[in-house]
């Protein structure tokens, strides 16, 4: 992977776009990615969002129930509040937006809202890295792409391919319905590689924003010491809060974090298509003028495109030019 460096770069600081059908933000420390988030335009709900809805189903008495949210989608409700009935009004309040999955979806988490709390759509990914603290840089279209420059398209080319390559091994990470997993491969020393391995583990993690369940599969290692050594690197890795299992005799462990939103590498494989025609318009967006017209795609991206008129327009609007796409 890159690592330019950047002007002002030494100390983190966010680089945010607010692109074409998606918002983009890296944090920056020395040149390099340390975290990278995305946010396609998407009409539903963000944790945070607090909103009128009905409850149309109860799963499990007492504890939870199904909501239909005003303005459409549903989510799971826990707890229920004491005595509601089915088709009962109330409001609720996001605690983690709905997951992509293939075939279907996970629903996203609700929780009955304080009482007397007013609307709100949710904290959006401006709001969320502002308020980390660490100074945040608004990118222009006909700027320098300091973004790619530390390196964004090798993200992107890490959360789709699970292939992750590290100081004397290599990770290859898999979301699952159950968790993500994280398989090591590399060279003995085995004691060597599992350390290196937790590191970079625990960089992944951050980087790709993963949360919930976490599965690492090390190299069986010999003796308690050195379990216990792997896990003392993701500790050293990973900034709390999570919980984590010891380092069983087959090698595997186990972390749980907080869960908010779908991790990087879900967001871009539940929708590849999606992904492809977005990283386009943003590479047409940044292209100095003139700007050409007609652009040669794959099948799959001119469909989805067409199926966003709105983004085409808005492209439009920001190059001066009407783009016209055309499947290979």
């Amino acid at each position: 992977m890159r690592c330019l460096p950047l002007p002002g770069s030494l100390l983190a600081e966010w680089l945010y776009e607010a692109g074409v059908g998606e918002a983009r933000a890296a944090l920056i420390e020395d040149g390099a990615i340390l975290e990278a988030r995305l946010e396609p335009d998407d009409p539903a709900p963000r944790p945070g969002a607090i909103l009128p809805a009905r409850l149309v189903e109860i799963t499990v008495r007492g504890r939870e129930g199904r909501v239909a949210l005003e303005g459409g989608g549903e989510a799971i409700l826990a707890p229920l509040p004491a005595g509601i009935t089915q088709g009962a009004a109330l409001t609720v309040e996001i605690v983690r937006a709905a997951i992509p999955e293939a075939g279907r979806a996970k629903l996203a988490k609700a929780m009955p809202a304080e009482p007397g709390a007013h609307a709100s759509s949710g904290a959006d990914l401006l709001a969320r890295i502002t308020a980390t603290g660490h100074p945040v840089r608004r990118l222009q279209a006909h700027e320098p792409d300091l973004l790619e420059a530390a390196g964004w398209s090798e993200i992107l080319e890490e959360a789709m391919t699970g292939e992750i390559a590290f100081r004397g091994g290599a990770l290859r990470m898999t979301p699952t319905p159950a968790m993500t997993l994280f398989d090591v491969d590399g060279q003995p020393p085995l004691d060597a590689l599992a350390i290196a391995a937790a590191g970079a583990v625990g960089q992944a993690i951050l980087r790709h924003d993963i949360g919930g369940s976490i599965g690492i599969d090390f190299p069986t290692l010999e003796g308690k010491a050195a379990r216990q050594a792997v896990a003392a690197a993701i500790d050293a890795a990973l900034p709390l809060p999570f919980e984590r299992t010891a380092m069983n005799g087959f090698g595997f462990l186990q972390i749980v974090r907080r869960r908010f939103r779908a991790s990087l590498p879900e967001l871009l494989r539940a929708d590849p298509a999606g992904a492809e025609a977005r990283a386009l318009l943003r590479a047409i967006e940044r292209t100095p003028p003139p700007v050409r017209a007609n652009h040669r795609v794959s099948r799959r991206v001119r469909d989805w495109l067409a199926a966003h008129p709105a983004l085409i327009e808005a492209l439009a609007r920001r190059t001066g030019v009407q783009p016209v796409f055309e499947a290979d």
